[in-house]
């Protein structure tokens, strides 16, 4: 009996830990079925409303928490930075319907690590997961066009000064930023420039490293600064 409770244990151990914050239930119960039912997830805790949330997640330990953007008894973008504050570890993914583009940058600016629609299939539902509690920030190709255009609109006006000459810049890679900023993704950005995707995401790699950015969200938004 102790034998089959260690191997319980630590089969639970290896397993995404999952808070699940979503006040319709059964939208709730049908995410607790589906995430259960992946031999690499476990549903730690749920949450209806917004009350206990630090609580709930001190207690939990969760590695990934999933939170409607819909929620109407608090503000999301506040939890998430409350969060991301006493859990720096527990990464946060948004999920909604139809977002608008302020919602999604201030979830983003706030210290989500992705976003997920509500009309996403299983499996890019579970990839999303997945790929955050691995520490990558994912978000739908749908959103990220109109996510930069929105951030571009923002920089844009600010004003700022011109790239530091100490930053040093290719050609292909002040070509990618160019095309980050209008909202392409790798694949578009290898087919637009003839080249390996792989060589695409190197070359963002390179980007992020030497402009201390970590995402491309980041990336598009310095540079549209720096080009004003």
């Amino acid at each position: 009996m102790l034998l089959l409770e260690t191997m319980k244990a630590l089969s639970l151990m290896k397993k995404i830990r999952i808070l699940v914050i979503e006040d319709n239930r059964v939208l709730r119960e049908g995410l607790i079925a589906m995430l259960d039912g992946q031999p690499d997830m476990h549903v730690v805790a749920t949450i209806g409303s917004g009350n206990d949330v630090l609580l709930k997640t001190s207690l939990s330990k969760p590695h990934v928490i999933l939170m409607d953007v819909g929620l109407t008894k608090f503000k999301e973008s506040s939890v998430v930075e409350s969060v991301r504050k006493k859990m720096p570890e527990a990464k946060v993914i948004g999920m909604g319907f139809a977002p608008s583009q302020s919602d999604i940058v201030e979830f983003v600016e706030a210290g989500a690590s992705g976003f997920i629609l509500k009309n996403a299939t299983v499996n890019e539902f579970l990839g999303t997961i997945r790929s955050v509690a691995q520490g990558i920030k994912v978000l739908p190709p749908l959103l990220t066009g109109s996510l930069f255009s929105h951030v571009i609109e923002l920089a844009l006006k600010k004003r700022k000064g011109k790239l530091p000459n100490a930053v040093r810049m290719t050609k292909r890679e002040r070509e990618i930023i160019a095309l980050i900023a209008d909202g392409m993704s790798n694949k578009e950005i290898a087919r637009q420039l003839n080249i390996a995707t792989h060589t695409v995401k190197s070359h963002v790699h390179n980007i992020m490293e030497k402009l201390a950015l970590h995402t491309r969200l980041q990336i598009a938004k310095f540079v549209s600064e720096e080009n004003s």
